[in-house]
């Protein structure tokens, strides 16, 4: 049973920074991509940031130049470290992975991104 558990989350004032941390549990597979979705009140869940196995990354383009996405293939991790955060990045930010050589998709429970003064 593979799990992604996620940390790192809180509450930040505007124009702070964060640092949010993925790891698969329980995992003996590989992952083709691993990343960061959102979701705020009212709004559907969007992408973040992903990173594909080989070192390729896209992100939104509302978090490009404030956000970078890092990974560890070999560990299953996945680090999203955010700065210059806005009101506007309040979500919940999921962890997504899915596994290598499949469409198998796995997910966080989510952690919480506050940004308020």
């Amino acid at each position: 049973q593979v799990q992604l558990v996620e940390s790192g989350g809180g509450l930040v004032q505007p124009g702070g920074s964060l640092r949010l941390s993925c790891a698969a549990s329980g995992s003996i597979f590989s992952m083709r991509s691993m990343g960061w979705y959102r979701q705020a009140p009212g709004k559907e869940r969007e992408m973040v940031a992903r990173i594909i196995v080989g070192g390729s990354t896209s992100y939104a383009d509302s978090v490009k130049g404030r956000f970078t996405v890092s990974g560890d293939n070999a560990k299953n991790t996945v680090d999203l470290e955010m700065h210059n955060l806005k009101p506007d990045d309040t979500a919940v930010y999921y962890c997504h992975a899915v596994r290598l050589g499949t469409y198998i998709v796995y997910w966080g429970q989510g952690i919480q991104v506050t940004v308020s003064s």
